[in-house]
């Protein structure tokens, strides 16, 4: 259980709604596929994935997947997750879930790429056909306004605080100091000019799929926004320095947009650490390797 108001979820009730609400899939294999901060997941059968979000306040994230994955697909490069059904709740469990088509593909890791200088291009071209894509009508309002497209300003006093937590946590080991001091650096600079763009907003390694070491697909638009992209390439310190170093090149990003990201990265890494410290440790231990990236790179 990450979260104070999360709602258990185990086969059995992933069942009861299939039974419910799809019984053409009721009979399938289902296991487990694992879990991120918002959603429980199940394999079902051989090309099916069913998403349950952990709590209330995460279904918002599949309405919008829902609503912009079927519109947005055509414009992007790579595979994105194909939503099949849009669960309603029922007498199992209490929230609206979804279906989607499952995506075969390795999740990034050392043993699945070699060649970390083509990911890095690879993602890169991926955010510059998302970043240029139409907005279909789409504004900066409502579930589209995540936090992450929009100031770093109106985000000081929860990262100022998850920085205060890093320093009791992992002070001994980690310079939270200069992390401290590059989180103020950043609050002076100018803030971004240009347009609002769609942003993926997570593209950490477990959300992009490979096929022999080469991007396939990207997954997990939960925290689709619309807004600024400074935040968007926050992700690229959790990759190899090979990676990041490709991927900065390819979309030519200058001194002060990297300062912004930067900032973004230690920042919702160190809320990371701070908020999951007791109860997701792979995460935190995520976290804490971006924190360690992003002081080894100014290195």
């Amino acid at each position: 259980m990450l979260h104070q108001d999360e709602i258990p979820v185990d086969e059995e009730v992933v069942r009861a709604l299939l039974t419910e609400q799809r019984t053409e899939w009721a009979a399938l294999p289902l296991t487990p596929a694992g879990g991120g901060t918002d959603n429980t997941m199940y394999r079902l059968g051989s090309d099916l994935l069913v998403r349950l979000p952990r709590t209330a306040g995460k279904t918002a994230a599949l309405r919008k997947e829902q609503l912009w994955l079927p519109r947005l697909a055509p414009l992007l490069p790579y595979q994105v997750p194909e939503p099949l059904y849009a669960g309603t709740p029922g007498a199992a469990f209490p929230l609206p879930w979804s279906v989607q088509r499952w995506i075969p593909g390795d999740e990034v890791r050392p043993d699945t790429v070699a060649d970390w200088a083509a990911l890095g291009a690879d993602l890169a071209v991926f955010v510059r056909h998302l970043h240029s894509a139409d907005l279909l009508g789409a504004t900066r309002a409502g579930e589209l306004s995540g936090y992450r497209g929009g100031s770093l300003r109106p985000c000081d006093t929860w990262i100022t605080a998850a920085l205060d937590d890093c320093r009791t946590l992992i002070g001994a080991n980690t310079d939270v100091g200069t992390l401290q001091r590059w989180w103020r650096e950043a609050l002076t600079l100018p803030e971004p000019t240009g347009p609002y763009v769609w942003l993926h907003s997570d593209l950490k390694p477990t959300n992009l799929l490979v096929h022999g070491g080469r991007l396939r697909a990207v997954i997990d638009f939960g925290g689709l926004t619309v807004g600024w992209p400074d935040a968007e390439h926050a992700p690229i310190w959790d990759l190899p320095p090979a990676a990041r170093h490709a991927y900065r090149e390819a979309l030519g990003l200058d001194d002060v947009t990297w300062a912004r990201a930067r900032a973004w990265a230690l920042g919702v890494a160190a809320s990371g650490v701070s908020y999951y410290w007791h109860t997701f440790p792979a995460f935190v231990a995520e976290c804490r390797n971006r924190l360690r990236e992003i002081l080894a790179d100014a290195g």
